[in-house]
């Protein structure tokens, strides 16, 4: 068996690891749901719908709509910039782009992993597609992706450093278990939605390294991927079988081997890798996030840009590789911007903050920015491991020849630096205010909505119900 050939490589599996996987899923109840997961779930939902709502201005969106519109003008879900009906494959690939486009979404930042862009957009699709799925399963469902997609992550602990984005890979799987569920599959129908998914996953990291539009596109390509094989699979056709333990499996070729499985399945159902989850304050690569965090507390010191001769970043070399390359203004590329610590860095120094407007032409090409952005320099810090991403450490030397330097090993939105329900639910009205010109009545009748969403016969149709009208136009 193919089991074995991993088993040679040190990882120790055990026969028939993909399928003792789902039959774990196939198990879970809703009942069985901590009430902190509950509520994480919750906030997820209001956290991704409003940034969804956001990125209706985002470069990409609306472009990426009206090419799907031109190939499908009906179907049983929907997109939600602009209320558009298509098939469900083609409204999970919007929702996931526009949850993803303004990288404001919910992040696993020790699994590397962005995962209510991938998976709640499959699940959107899939319940629109049944009809009148309850809360309690649509909670659940969320759950299932939730949780694995951490642990994905956690098990492939260096995805992205080998060159994969493991929102796209790792989050097709996670989704289409969770679709799997919604539809009722028992273990072995989850066995093969996961080698339906398995089978198309896909995804690198050079669209973020060259600061581009497939960048945010991802999670859509991942989603749709995930609802394509979870109703085949319901449909009775069949995937690969050891989609993660083969010897052509996710571990072995995907991961080369440098797994840790006992992450994924260690506790799996009983302890809870929800509970790790971020929030992110701002709207840019996670990898930005310290520095953003110390430059804005030097602001707030009096720090001023023209008073720096040069600025050292140091920080982990995964880091590094996402975010560490010079700005180049002459890109003229918000994606670049987002992706960028050092615009992100002088932004946040100058503005004293970073919001949706700090990416957006013409901001991103604001001279006094672009100015102090030119004067950093980006380091791989191998005192920081490889794969950490909340510490950092910036030294900046002034003209009068002083030098100040500041470390941050934690980073706001996470556990240990948390943003507040008064915070995120600013963030959420912000949001749909920017994207949708939602009046804080709309917003507020969509976070109550989500937030009593256990006690709803139809959680979908629901959230459609409350979710702001799209502007004209778009």
């Amino acid at each position: 068996m193919s089991t074995a050939n991993a088993a040679e490589n040190g990882l120790n599996l055990p026969p028939d690891f993909s399928l003792k996987l789902c039959e774990n899923i196939a198990a879970w109840r809703y009942e069985d749901l901590p009430e902190s997961v509950v509520r994480m779930l919750k906030f997820f939902l209001i956290d991704t719908l409003g940034v969804i709502g956001g990125a209706s201005k985002a470069p990409g969106i609306a472009e990426l709509n009206q090419r799907l519109s031109r190939w499908e003008s009906s179907g049983s879900a929907t997109g939600l910039v602009g209320g558009r009906r298509y098939s469900p494959p083609t409204a999970a690939m919007a929702n996931g782009a526009a949850a993803h486009a303004l990288d404001f979404d919910d992040m696993h930042d020790f699994g590397r992993v962005h995962t209510n862009c991938v998976v709640l957009p499959t699940l959107l699709a899939t319940a629109q597609d049944i009809g009148a799925v309850s809360g309690k399963d649509f909670l659940l469902a969320l759950a299932i992706g939730t949780e694995l997609h951490a642990r994905l992550g956690l098990a492939c602990y260096d995805s992205l450093g080998k060159g994969w984005h493991p929102t796209m890979v790792l989050g097709t799987l996670a989704a289409s278990l969770a679709a799997g569920r919604l539809l009722k599959l028992d273990a072995e129908g989850l066995r093969n939605a996961l080698g339906m998914a398995y089978h198309q996953a896909s995804g690198s990291a050079q669209s973020m390294r060259d600061g581009v539009i497939s960048k945010r596109l991802g999670p859509g390509f991942a989603a749709r991927a995930a609802v394509v094989g979870a109703f085949l699979a319901a449909d009775g056709l069949t995937g690969t079988r050891e989609s993660l333990e083969g010897s052509a499996g996710l571990f072995a070729l995907y991961e080369r081997n440098q797994v840790k499985p006992e992450l994924l399945m260690d506790g799996l159902g009983k302890t809870w890798r929800i509970d790790e989850y971020s929030f992110k304050p701002y709207p840019g690569c996670r990898c930005n996030h310290t520095s953003i965090g110390i430059a804005i507390g030097l602001h707030n010191e009096g720090i001023v840009a023209e008073d720096i001769e040069a600025v050292e970043i140091r920080m982990g070399e995964v880091n590094w590789l996402t975010v560490g390359i010079p700005y180049e203004v002459s890109r003229d590329s918000v994606v670049h911007a987002q992706f960028n610590v050092s615009y992100s860095f002088a932004r946040a120094l100058i503005d004293g903050e970073v919001g949706l407007h700090s990416y957006q032409r013409p901001a991103i090409s604001d001279p006094r920015v672009v100015a102090l952005a030119e004067k950093v320099r980006v380091v791989v810090d191998t005192t920081i491991g490889k794969t950490e991403i909340a510490p950092a450490t910036i030294k900046l030397t002034f003209k009068d020849g002083r030098t100040m330097t500041v470390r941050k090993s934690t980073i706001k939105g996470s556990q240990q630096e948390p943003m507040t329900d008064q915070e995120l639910l600013a963030k959420f009205r912000s949001c749909l205010a920017y994207g949708m010109n939602a009046a804080p009545d709309d917003a507020s009748r969509l976070a109550q909505t989500i937030l009593n969403l256990e006690n709803q016969a139809d959680a979908v149709g629901v959230m459609m119900w409350a979710f702001p009208e799209a502007p004209a136009g778009r």
